[in-house]
């Protein structure tokens, strides 16, 4: 009866390994914090311990693109707002809001002046985009990235969550002011 059982429960989806997630042809438009793909074509794909290298080294720039909150326009006069802190990659430029489907040309600008910002100018420089695990922010970002011509983007798509989970050094960030 138990073996007939466990072998009931192994062969529910619900025990099933997860499927693949397959890449989308363009961005994705919803659903942002859901299972991510494994690549990203034309990017690297990297884990916590493989980004800590890089960062150690100095040899990439770390730009983070978790989402940020703004300040409610509604609030009451004299109503404390505080944002939240966001503890990231110790010198990381956070760029929120840019890994969104769809984005204005405001936030592209934004996001293509933060990209010059963290390689110098310089399209070759690795650039390490990251967000939260299971987050396709950072994946959109990474996407993005290349779509804009830079040609040594890596993608943590286990974020902060994985960075963290090492222990590795953080700070808190503040949002990175458009130009």
């Amino acid at each position: 009866m138990k073996a007939a059982l466990i072998l009931a429960l192994l062969a529910s989806p619900s025990w099933a390994v997860a499927q693949e997630v397959p890449e989308p042809a363009s961005y994705r438009m919803n659903d942002y914090r859901a299972s991510v793909p494994d690549t990203l074509r034309g990017a690297q794909v990297v884990d916590a311990q493989t980004a800590y290298d890089l960062w150690t080294s100095g040899s990439a720039a770390f730009i983070d693109v978790l989402p940020h909150a703004p300040r409610p326009d509604n609030l009451p006069e004299g109503t404390i707002w505080y944002d939240k802190p966001r503890q990231s990659i110790p010198g990381a430029l956070w760029l929120p809001n840019v890994g969104y489907g769809a984005i204005a040309e405001e936030t592209a600008a934004y996001f293509k002046h933060g990209l010059e910002v963290a390689t110098g100018g310089d399209k070759n420089h690795a650039v390490v985009i990251f967000c939260l695990a299971d987050c396709w922010m950072s994946w959109n970002a990474a996407k993005r990235a290349l779509d804009y011509g830079y040609s040594r983007v890596i993608w943590m798509p286990d974020g902060t969550d994985a960075w963290g989970a090492r222990d590795y050094p953080t700070e808190a960030l503040t949002v990175e002011p458009a130009p």
